[in-house]
């Protein structure tokens, strides 16, 4: 949640917005679904889903900082 909110800090606003859009809504909330219902495990699998989402959303969080795209913003 820090590295990514590190992006807002600097200026750049889409980053962090992008990530969440699509690690919270395009990823997270169906792979809570697919393990609920098609694994068959049920609350676990949502609640399975919340680590393994932040994790993505690390992930993708430190590649986009490392790359360096965000100290070109201009603010």
């Amino acid at each position: 949640m820090v590295l990514v909110n590190t992006f807002n800090g600097a200026g750049d606003t889409w980053t962090p917005t992008w990530i969440n859009l699509f690690c919270f809504w395009l990823f997270q909330i169906p792979l809570a679904y697919f393990l609920s219902k098609h694994l068959g495990l049920g609350p676990k699998g949502v609640f399975m889903a919340i680590p393994i989402s932040e994790i993505a959303i690390s992930t993708t969080g430190y590649i986009l900082f490392k790359k360096g795209k965000w100290e070109k913003v201009k603010v």
